[in-house]
């Protein structure tokens, strides 16, 4: 958990994030974060949960100074390793140039992967811990709960099994109170170390100078207590010690080992790349570490092999399993020309792939950035946690107090009087509002990136619940970007595989989208086995015409219509127009040959993506360039009426953010849904932004959301994914909240033996982080 920033800190040219060390609930990171804000020019960001402070410092602090401060607070800090060699560093020198981070998430290393993590072996020690101090205490409960089972000196032998759960068992709680004590601070650990050797201490004092220790002593157990019923110097409290002790270890055990498993997805993302690489150098194989790759390598990836990093297919072709960066299970297929992504793998084929991005650049890294960012981060309805957590203990402490004192002037009764001021103690450790947000965020930001999903802070999820309107950018989010062929129809007395050669062949010498889209289509619908397109003589590009050759010996031309059309060419036109699609005439020796119409393909997912946005309570709006009719059309096929502002055509690029203020100025609560850097202002603009991972990185910049594959259902999962994280956080803390305010006035009255005090507050923390859990299973 992060606390609220107490000290606005000047912005800081730079970054550095340390491993805090020692840290046992969310009053520590408050503390931590607290004394470093304090600095000047520092401002500090620590999570509990990730046991990581990012600070951004001015030029005048050294990271050596802020190491220092959080080790006078009584904690310890270290840089995170450096990165493992799956994830490949740029050959620049760590931290030249201004704002640079020295050290951070920019190139996620072996922290995140679990890899030299000092922390790894953390859960398997309190396990370790727990079990020994669970064979001691039981025969210390059943001794201390059911009379049957006392027998003359019964207390001594609970005395010896106790004595090494409280002092050996307890030595984290016990050892963190000390550090803390000695700093001037009260933390959760505080009120186990107290309450624990308080009722130790009594025991104690009741064995040695009480009656206790009498060879025939009985003891009862009650789950209430009941005013004047034990005498103080016969009552013993080895069973609330050890028992209390050994749930709390159970807690902190379970615990550690959810906060393991919640950030499993980030380490698991970072373990995808490959540790070597196959670079052709000087027209043969060096295989070489992944880290000494550089941008411009040509590599080889055979089939089974992973994608060393981002690049361009330049020979071969193969189907690319991303299953693991997007979540889409369907290979892709790729040929030269195409991209693929490092942390692929390759399926079928043998590539040569030129790199292009490496190190922190590269895809994989950039989604670990994101994650990990995300993780760090405090939702709003933290906040208000935070400041609960800042003044609960000392509160807490006053409490127990209270509760001593008022018992004793109301019964007289020390036993009882002590009994419930200690169950106040032990039952009120925040453990539960400390772990609520950062465990939920750490499940919910992980699974997102399995499924393709990053969120880019927990802010985000606020912002998923108030939306009403979703604008969707057309090119290359409903539909593909990409110009296709649709149909061929040919004239009188010509085929279409003819029509299909002839344009085919002369649109193949041009650039133009539409010249690619003729020949791309000729290519596929001759097939595989067909000779390939001849060669044009004499290509010559006509100005706002089209384009003329000879093919075959025939004169063709293609482009726009020179004259009076063919009733059946014509009906053809006219159809593709009213469609929103372009249309092109074919003609060869002086007469109009056929009609060939193209169109950018609406995505094949994009009707169940509109469907399922609708189900979500958002009213869809395609925004486009383009003209009405093609808007209008593409609208149609995906679902959405074009009726009033359900389509908005013929905007220009610059203009795209104005809509989005405009309809926000109607009320609406809008997100946008873009690839392109024209959509890079409407993005920011937008009360939510979803940028689609195919696209540009300035739009990816500017979203909040970042949809890795170019699949518009994922948008849908994005919003519930984010919806349901934040469901999560709030019931986490509702619960936390409720469950303390219900438990502190019963322990005050006396209602719950400590020991079953200690059982429930370690239950209420396994609860939330057991709670936030589920998400991993979110489909």
């Amino acid at each position: 958990m992060t606390s609220t920033t107490q000290h606005e800190a000047p912005a800081a040219p730079q970054s550095v994030e340390l491993s805090i060390g020692g840290m046992t609930c969310a009053s520590c990171a408050a503390r931590v974060e607290k004394k470093l804000n304090r600095m000047d020019g520092v401002s500090a960001s620590v999570n509990y949960a990730t046991e990581k402070a990012k600070i951004r410092y001015a030029d005048a602090v050294s990271v050596d100074d802020l190491i220092a401060t959080v080790e006078r607070t009584g904690y310890s800090a270290h840089r995170p390793p450096s990165p493992v060699p799956s994830t490949p560093g740029p050959r620049a020198e760590p931290g030249a140039g201004t704002g640079r981070s020295e050290t951070g998430p920019a190139d996620p290393g072996a922290d995140a992967s679990g890899e030299g993590d000092p922390r790894a072996g953390e859960p398997a020690a309190l396990r370790q811990r727990f079990l020994v101090a669970l064979v001691l205490s039981l025969p210390v409960v059943l001794l201390s709960m059911v009379p049957p089972l006392q027998f003359d000196n019964w207390q001594w032998l609970s005395l010896v099994l106790a004595s090494p759960v409280v002092v050996w068992g307890g030595l984290p709680f016990h050892r963190a109170t000390w550090t803390n004590l000695r700093h001037g601070a009260a933390t959760m650990d505080t009120l186990i170390t107290v309450g624990t050797l308080a009722a130790f201490g009594w025991s104690l004092w009741a064995l040695f100078f009480g009656h206790a220790g009498m060879p025939g002593m009985r003891h009862g157990f009650d789950f209430t207590l009941s005013p004047g019923s034990g005498a103080g110097s016969s009552a013993l409290y080895l069973e609330v010690a050890a028992g209390v002790t050994t749930f709390l270890l159970l807690g902190r055990y379970l615990e550690a080992r959810a906060k393991r498993k919640s950030g499993a997805a980030l380490r698991a993302l970072m373990q995808l790349g490959a540790k070597d690489v196959a670079v052709l150098r000087n027209g043969a194989e060096e295989r070489i570490p992944v880290s000494r790759l550089a941008v411009g390598d040509r590599f080889v990836v055979r089939p089974g092999e992973t994608v060393a990093t981002d690049g361009t297919v330049t020979e071969g072709a193969s189907a690319v399993d991303t299953s693991m960066l997007t979540g889409e299970s369907v290979p892709v297929d790729v040929a030269a020309g195409d991209t693929v992504t490092g942390a692929t793998v390759n399926v079928s084929g043998r590539l040569v792939v030129t790199a292009a991005r490496i190190g922190s650049d590269t895809q994989l890294a950039r989604m670990a950035r994101t994650v990990e960012e995300a993780q760090s981060g405090k939702a709003a309805v933290q906040r208000l946690a935070d400041r609960v957590s800042a003044v609960f203990v000392p509160v807490v402490l006053v409490l127990a107090a209270a509760t001593l004192a008022g018992w004793l002037l109301t019964t007289g009764d020390a036993a009882s009087a002590f009994t419930a001021a200690v169950a106040v103690l032990i039952i009120a450790c925040p453990c539960a509002l400390g772990l609520a947000t950062p465990t939920a965020l750490m499940v919910g930001t992980g699974r997102g990136a399995q499924l393709g999903i990053l969120i880019k802070g927990p802010e985000v999820l606020e912002s998923t619940r108030r939306i009403d309107t979703v604008v969707l950018d057309k090119t290359g989010t409903v539909t593909t970007g990409r110009m296709e062929l649709h149909d061929a129809v040919p004239g009188e007395g010509v085929t279409e595989d003819e029509l299909l050669r002839l344009a085919g062949a002369l649109e193949d010498a041009s650039e133009h989208p539409i010249a690619r889209a003729i020949a791309r289509g000729a290519r596929e619908r001759a097939g595989a086995q067909a000779p390939p397109l001849p060669t044009p003589e004499g290509f010559e590009n006509l100005a706002g015409l089209g384009v003329r050759g000879t093919v075959e010996g025939r004169a063709v031309q293609v482009g726009r219509a020179a004259g009076e059309l063919p009733a059946r060419l014509a009906e053809a036109m006219t159809a593709a127009e009213s469609a929103g699609r372009t249309a092109v005439v074919v003609s060869w020796d002086g007469a109009v040959r056929g009609v060939l119409t193209v169109a950018d393909t609406v995505k094949d997912t994009s009707a169940q993506a509109v469907r399922e946005l609708r189900e979500l309570g958002l009213t869809p709006v395609l925004l486009t360039g383009d003209n009405r009719a093609v808007a209008e059309a593409v609208a149609r096929s995906v679902g959405i009426e074009p009726t009033g502002s359900a389509v908005i055509a013929g905007v220009l690029p610059e203009d795209k953010a104005g809509e989005v203020r405009r309809l926000q100025a109607e009320g609406r609560t809008v997100a946008m849904v873009g690839d392109g850097v024209n959509d890079a202002a409407a993005l920011a603009g937008a009360d939510l932004g979803l940028a689609m991972g195919t696209g540009t990185d300035a739009a990816i910049e500017a979203g909040d959301l970042t949809l890795v594959r170019g699949d518009l259902r994922v948008a849908a999962d994005a919003i519930r994914l984010a919806r349901r994280t934040l469901g999560t956080i709030k019931g986490n803390l509702w619960w936390a909240f409720g469950y303390n305010v219900a438990a502190l006035p019963l322990a005050a009255a006396g209602l719950l033996n400590p020991m079953i005090a200690g059982a429930a507050m370690a239950f209420s923390s396994v609860f939330v982080v057991t709670n936030s859990l589920r998400l991993r299973r979110f489909k």
